[in-house]
């Protein structure tokens, strides 16, 4: 299969990769953040999450920094809803769209969510009849699909089904997610290979974590199957609250590299966007994560 010439980049940082963050994080730190990530390029923005403030602190202010960021024509800012509350919340807020996420492992499921997977799934239905109404289009997250950090390996074929019920229901597009990092390239293939019997290819994105050092090659060995949208996070900036010991997601900065040698288009612009993951670690007082960002500020 030949390699995608132009590739998505969907980028999470200002959701997955702050929700974790320990200290708290100003609105006008956050508004900056997307705002230079847009101007970089980008053209799919997770801006954050209307979940409860108890279990997700650090996503209470979304509402604001939805209000103050500058949307830019032809990018998409997204917000994750877990729920009809979450969603209502989003459109109280002018999102435009949303995401959903259930899990590939019953065990992660309810650790994470307390429910399982058919539960979850059943949970989306009002949620999805709601977006339509709005005009409000939805993606469809599948987490451990690699691996689970209670059950251990997953079966491709359990992924396949929780992928078919989220598109089903009306998910233009499903993020398969490398929660713990655990996957190599040959098992990407094979995910992909068994998940894109149901759906098409171009409906099907990646989402790794790099705890073993595996994402790129995991993101290269997708680009072999044919897929050509994958998730990230500037700085390599979040984690997994559920998932002890796993590293953040890949960083954004790190991808763009590797496509960029590749010669495969995706539009962003490497020194705005290294500005901005360098810009919020600043604010969070912490190393940037990027091996990229960081060869091209050592040398600049």
């Amino acid at each position: 299969m030949p390699l995608p010439s132009h590739v998505r980049l969907v980028e999470v940082g200002p959701r997955d990769g702050l929700q974790n963050e320990k200290q708290a994080i100003s609105v006008a730190a956050k508004v900056a953040l997307v705002d230079q990530l847009s101007a970089a390029g980008l053209g799919y923005i997770e801006v954050g999450s209307f979940v409860s403030p108890k279990w997700v602190p650090q996503m209470a202010g979304s509402a604001e920094v939805f209000a103050q960021i500058q949307r830019l024509p032809g990018v998409t800012y997204g917000a994750l809803t877990p729920n009809l509350k979450g969603l209502e919340a989003a459109i109280e807020a002018g999102v435009t769209e949303i995401a959903v996420f259930a899990a590939a492992s019953q065990a992660f499921s309810q650790k994470n969510i307390n429910c399982s997977i058919a539960e979850s799934l059943a949970r989306f239905q009002p949620v999805m009849e709601l977006a339509k109404q709005h005009q409000i289009t939805v993606r469809g997250y599948v987490s451990c699909v690699l691996g689970c950090p209670y059950e251990g390996e997953v079966p491709p074929e359990q992924v396949a089904m929780v992928a078919r019920e989220l598109f089903a229901m009306g998910c233009y597009e499903v993020s398969l997610g490398d929660t713990i990092g655990t996957g190599t390239p040959s098992s990407t293939r094979t995910l992909f290979e068994v998940v894109g019997r149901d759906i098409p290819r171009d409906k099907l994105a990646g989402h790794f974590h790099d705890t073993y050092g595996q994402a790129l090659v995991n993101i290269y060995a997708s680009l072999q199957e044919g897929i050509a949208v994958f998730d990230s996070s500037v700085a390599g900036l979040g984690g997994c609250p559920y998932a002890k010991g796993a590293t953040g997601n890949v960083a954004t900065e790190d991808v763009l590299y590797m496509l960029n040698g590749m010669g495969i288009e995706t539009g962003i612009d490497m020194g705005k966007l290294i500005a901005a993951g360098q810009g919020i670690c600043e604010v969070l007082g912490k190393a940037n994560g990027s091996r990229a960002a960081k060869a091209f500020l050592a040398k600049h």
